[in-house]
């Protein structure tokens, strides 16, 4: 086709403008804006169907920078955190703080209130909403976690978070829908104990059977689970750079290993959404994730029991 000239100069003229318009009519995926992260349908789907999911990049440098200086200030102990809500989340309550291998702040937002509402807890806020747009997803609870430098007995046990948690039955809801999203602060690699998962265990919302890895929940937190790959769990490994952020539900097994780096740390910036129905059952029979809580929530079911 011989185009004359003038036709064609237009032409060439509002081309860039016109795939402009395109493209903004198409559907865009990613960071859009400082509180709007967009999902793509196969990121959906894989938290869905696997249980967890990594998204890449999420946090620019600069913000990672501002969210940092803050958990630097409950790491250094300079912003107070109160009894057994700073702890270590891999030995007994009693451990001397020189000791402590996982770092562990729950609720930093409660003790410091001006952490609230950040960047990240906005993006994670429009995550929640695309992986479960039928329910009132809302911000349940949040927890800082350092792996410090070569402690290969910094290890989270293999667990799936319900098993700290009550029940639907105990709660009396129907649903216990839960995304749990973790900031990588920093690099989080096989050798620092990144996250691992078992792909799919959280499918039929069965509980494996939980036990202390100390004498009681009293001495220490932290619960252990079988994990067997030779009666078919697969281990999966979610590494993830600094800003990246991986998201998990509540049934889905999963853990860490130690941090065999010598000179580098993990630490992890957590916020858990769950639908508002649920946090406010939590709330009525007095389960607020803190460590300090008054009751020992080691069985639901005995504890409602007891007069």
């Amino acid at each position: 086709m011989n185009w004359p000239l003038s036709l064609l100069t237009i032409f060439l003229l509002f081309l860039p403008s016109y795939q402009a318009s395109i493209n903004n009519h198409s559907p865009k995926f990613g960071r859009i804006s400082e509180s709007e992260y967009i999902l793509t349908p196969e990121q959906i789907k894989d938290f869905h169907s696997s249980g967890c999911c990594t998204l890449h990049n999420v946090l620019s440098p600069e913000e990672v920078d501002t969210i940092e200086e803050t958990f630097d200030r409950f790491l250094n102990r300079e912003i107070h955190v109160p009894g057994k809500d700073f702890c270590d989340m891999s030995k007994p309550f009693d451990t001397p703080f020189e000791q402590w291998s996982i770092v562990n702040c729950m609720l930093p937002t409660k003790y410091y209130p001006q952490f609230a509402n950040n960047v990240y807890e906005k993006l994670c806020a429009c995550i929640a909403r695309q992986l479960f747009p039928e329910m009132d997803m809302t911000k349940d609870y949040d927890q800082l976690l350092n792996k410090r430098p070569g402690k290969t007995d910094a290890v989270f046990s293999w667990h799936q978070d319900m098993g700290y948690w009550p029940s639907a039955s105990v709660l009396g809801v129907k649903e216990t829908e839960t995304c749990t999203f973790s900031l990588a602060v920093d690099d989080s690699t096989e050798e620092n104990g990144c996250l691992r998962y078992v792909p799919g265990s959280h499918i039929d919302k069965k509980l494996r059977p939980h036990v202390p890895l100390g004498d009681s929940r009293d001495d220490s937190h932290a619960l252990t689970i079988e994990v067997d790959e030779s009666k078919g769990d697969i281990v999966k490994l979610a590494p993830a750079s600094r800003g990246s952020i991986t998201i998990h539900n509540e049934y889905v097994v999963h853990g860490s290993a130690g941090n065999n780096c010598k000179d580098r740390q993990r630490r992890t910036y957590v916020v858990a959404f769950r639908p508002k129905s649920v946090v406010e059952a939590e709330r009525r029979i007095g389960f607020s994730h803190s460590h300090n809580d008054e009751t020992n929530w080691d069985n639901f079911e005995d504890v409602l029991d007891k007069p």
